[in-house]
């Protein structure tokens, strides 16, 4: 069976789907030039992958002075909380690499307030991309690591929250859906992507996998048209019966 959009590729087991996802980065970033920009996402799906990057031969294919490593999402708590996405990220490849410190963007959560801090983000995302205004020909992320709720969403654009709403800003607060207050990218900056690749494992996720396979545009995920290329990497567990 194929997607309703986009491409899927199956693994057996979360481990290989780790190895493919670094080896999909590396590929990519390698025959890249100037500027690349990769949005990480936070959970413990894309974990594995991200120790894969510290490690060779990952860690010395990277261009790490040309990346750049932005959120998808963040939890609105101190980096040093273990529900920090920029914590996790760090403690399973950023802190152990020799990415730029200049070349890491986390956003911002201590000493501002939470549509302070949604909006400190945007404006460094658009001093990254260069422009006020996002063109349709030049995206602002090169690889967008995505990952899916059960409950259909994706980072943190949660069911029936107004940030699902909103077309204009890049990067928004969200107060509401969760037991911590939020920041997450918009569509209107998570479509603006050359690569899109959801990571999804597990048996718990392959209900709304197949919804959203099957061409779900309810749920925030089913809602999301990036741009460029879009890739569904899941393991056996999560694909069910579109990995036969």
């Amino acid at each position: 069976m194929n997607p309703a959009r986009g491409t899927l590729r199956g693994f057996p087991d979360p481990a290989a789907l780790a190895q493919a996802g670094a080896e999909f980065l590396c590929e990519r970033a390698e025959s890249s030039t100037g500027p690349f920009v990769v949005a990480l996402s936070g959970g413990s799906t894309p974990k594995p992958l991200y120790q894969l990057l510290a490690l060779e031969p990952f860690r010395a294919r990277l261009p790490w002075d040309r990346i750049h490593w932005v959120l998808g999402d963040e939890r609105f708590v101190k980096w040093s909380d273990p529900a920090s996405n920029f914590g996790m990220i760090c403690g399973a490849f950023l802190s152990h690499v020799p990415a730029p410190s200049a070349n890491i963007h986390p956003v911002p959560t201590e000493d501002v307030t939470l549509e302070e801090a949604a909006q400190r983000y945007e404006d460094m995302l658009k001093e990254l991309y260069g422009a006020e205004t996002l063109s349709a020909d030049r995206p602002l992320l090169s690889v967008n690591f995505l990952g899916l709720g059960e409950d259909g969403h994706t980072a943190s654009l949660l069911p029936g929250q107004p940030a699902l709403q909103e077309r204009e800003r890049w990067v928004v607060p969200v107060s509401h859906g969760r037991a911590e207050p939020r920041i997450t990218l918009t569509y209107r900056a998570l479509e603006s992507t050359r690569y899109t690749v959801f990571l999804v494992t597990g048996a718990k996720k392959a209900a709304i996998l197949d919804k959203v396979l099957s061409g779900d545009t309810e749920t925030p995920a089913g809602r999301l048209h990036p741009a460029g290329e879009l890739v569904w990497f899941a393991d056996q567990e999560a694909a069910g019966g579109w990995a036969k």
